[in-house]
């Protein structure tokens, strides 16, 4: 009987979150002014900055000092 409330209780809510949501209207870029920031900004980000190396893997650069080398993340 507690599960049976619980998954009529759960329900409830995500129904009513979920009407609440549906009226939600994003602006268009048409009806809204972008900043520049923002009109210039990619979500894409690069991964790998030369894929697999001879001894690096993708994201990664060889840097060697003075006594050894080691791969360091690619800035």
């Amino acid at each position: 009987m507690r599960k049976l409330a619980f998954i009529v209780l759960a329900t409830a809510a995500i129904l009513l979150v979920n009407s609440i949501g549906w009226t939600a209207n994003a602006a268009t870029s048409t009806g809204a002014a972008i900043p520049g920031a923002a009109r210039n900004f990619s979500p894409i980000k690069e991964t790998a900055c030369r894929g697999y190396g001879r001894w690096c893997g993708p994201g990664y650069v060889r840097a060697c000092g003075p006594y050894r080398c080691w791969c360091r993340p690619c800035w």
